[in-house]
């Protein structure tokens, strides 16, 4: 056997022995010069099918084919050697990972041809997927508070210091409202640690459900302790939410014999709002001040908003504007 046949079929055999499918496409015709057998293996498609460029783009998954070709077209062009990830469709309708390692061979500064190898990366792909979807899950609960499935002191600290730069910038309106539930530590040494749980996720579920703004969020800080974040929200605005908000947890009407001014779960809130005209010098001054106006609310009696929202009658959820009035403590 001449030396230069042997030499062609090992490197056939050695080529065509590989996990690697091996190709050769003519890029003055766009025509494939040479495609491996295990194409068939990998994909179902006889290498006999494999004719042209338009077959390797018609066997591309739709999503992926624009970006790929569009990629892997300039940087052959170009003369760039390069690498792609892509969905191919198999014979029988489903899809493969498939990572093509590519070599540009040019004369004269001009692309004759282009070869590469396919590697079969499914197993691989769908490993790096479950991963990101783990770490975005992980992203997610990183900053959701645990028991009550709403927003943590991470999220609201990410949020606050968006939104007080923002605030700033603008110069407009920053509320925040700092909730406490009543008398919280007599309800679970009477009710039991469960129940305290309980009674949690209920003021957690409706301190959610009063502030609807795509813009407002509401955390949960950590013990019986809430803080509503209102961008773009002046001080009236943030005073009825907050009224609004303490009505609406009263109104749940859960039990608790041992407060010492109702019946029934209620709430502290304490309210500041940074404006052009009361600004503040960092993030912590403000919620500060809001934390300050919450233990005034306590010291006033509890189960009310501090400052009092006194320009406003609330009856059955309803509101309408009276000057000089003063709520009657419930």
């Amino acid at each position: 056997m001449p030396t230069s046949a042997f030499t062609d079929k090992f490197y056939q055999t050695l080529l065509e022995s590989t996990l690697a499918i091996p190709w050769k496409i003519n890029w003055e015709t766009k025509q494939f010069d040479y495609i491996g057998p295990q194409i068939e293996e990998v994909l179902g498609w006889a290498p006999e099918s494999w004719v042209s460029v338009q077959d390797w783009i018609d066997r591309m998954h739709p999503e992926d084919r624009q970006k790929t070709v569009n990629y892997c077209l300039k940087l052959s062009n170009d003369g760039v050697d390069h690498e792609a990830d892509y969905r191919a469709l198999t014979k029988s309708g489903d899809y493969v990972w498939i990572r093509d390692v590519v070599h540009v061979i040019r004369e004269a500064d001009k692309t004759i041809s282009i070869i590469g190898f396919m590697f079969d990366i499914s197993a691989r792909k769908k490993l790096e997927l479950e991963l990101i979807e783990l770490n975005q899950l992980n992203e997610s609960l990183l900053r959701e508070d645990s028991l009550t499935e709403i927003a943590n002191r991470t999220a609201f600290d990410e949020r606050m210091a968006m939104e007080f730069s923002r605030a700033k910038r603008n110069y407009s309106p920053l509320s925040v409202l700092f909730f406490d539930i009543d008398y919280f530590k007599k309800y679970n040494d009477r009710h039991g640690h469960q129940q305290g749980d309980a009674c949690l996720k209920q003021v957690a579920k409706t301190l959610s459900s009063a502030f609807t703004r795509p813009a407002d969020l509401v955390c949960r800080l950590g013990g019986e302790e809430f803080i509503a974040l209102l961008p773009d929200t002046d001080n009236a605005t943030a005073m009825l939410l907050a009224e609004t908000a303490r009505l609406a947890v009263e109104e749940q009407g859960i039990e608790h014999t041992e407060s010492d001014i109702s019946q029934v779960v209620t709430c502290s809130v304490g309210v500041t709002t940074m404006s052009s005209s009361h600004c503040f010098r960092s993030i912590s001054s403000l919620i500060e001040e809001a934390d300050k106006n919450m233990y005034l609310a306590k010291k006033a009696g509890r189960n009310q908003v501090y400052p009092e929202p006194s320009m406003f009658r609330f009856e059955n959820s309803k509101f309408s504007i009276k000057q000089g009035i003063t709520r009657q403590q419930r």
